[in-house]
């Protein structure tokens, strides 16, 4: 059985809020959601980060999505900051339903955070803005550990998306990147052609591609060529 904390219980609260109203733009979501913001990280202390994102627009720019943060130090962002990788997914289908509650993420330095993200909507349906709560695990890593022998271990749900965060897109990228290679559980050096193509399918996919610069780096993680690259790409997209 999974137990919810306070912060993925208000969250919930507020994504059910969140889902009867409308909002002509972001910045009235910002308005009306900036106090909120603060009374929740007041309330849960430093290790719990809350963020707005601005994803209005047609042509969102998520190198720099964050218009409102408090404890940003907990995944080293700032107000100006870049989207997550779930970004991606949203900026693909608008109007699908993106909620979600305590799903795991990965900072850039590896600390595992307890996410929780609702999304805001305009008359039309379009997704406009994100709400995102990010509780940073590590300072119960250790007792965590102490306790593992005896508690349950949990498993991540088979639809649970998967966010990666960096200070900037290159190193949401990168982390990308770093997933979809382990999930493949052979080094890089021992991997054949097939599993190079799935590595590029997964991060396709996943959206990693629309990136500036994408393939040229999948490629240098890979030990390829740019122009392989762009092969296996083609070949990743020709199975589906």
């Amino acid at each position: 059985m999974t137990i919810s904390t306070p912060v993925e219980d208000a969250a919930e609260v507020l994504a059910g809020e969140i889902s009867r109203q409308t909002y002509e733009s972001a910045e009235e979501v910002e308005r009306l959601y900036r106090p909120v913001m603060r009374a929740l990280a007041t309330a849960a202390g430093p290790t719990v980060e809350v963020v707005l994102h601005n994803l209005d627009g047609a042509d969102v720019d998520l190198g720099h999505t964050i218009v409102a943060i408090e404890n940003g130090h907990v995944t080293g962002r700032t107000v100006g900051g870049p989207s997550t990788s779930l970004g991606l997914d949203v900026m693909k289908d608008r109007r699908g339903d993106h909620d979600a509650f305590g799903y795991t993420a990965y900072t850039s330095d590896g600390r595992e955070l307890r996410c929780s993200s609702v999304y805001f909507r305009n008359a039309d349906g379009d997704i406009i803005a994100s709400l995102c709560i990010n509780v940073d695990l590590s300072p119960l890593q250790q007792a965590r550990n102490m306790l593992a022998a005896i508690l349950p271990a949990t498993e991540q749900p088979v639809d649970a998306p998967k966010e990666h965060f960096g200070t900037d897109l290159v190193a949401v990228m990168d982390s990308m990147i770093s997933d979809a290679i382990r999930e493949i559980g052979r080094p890089v050096e021992n991997m054949s052609r097939d599993d190079k193509i799935t590595v590029l399918e997964r991060l396709d996919q996943r959206g990693a591609t629309q990136m500036r610069k994408s393939v040229e780096a999948i490629a240098k993680r890979l030990g390829i060529s740019r122009v392989t690259a762009y092969s296996y790409l083609d070949e990743a997209r020709a199975r589906r």
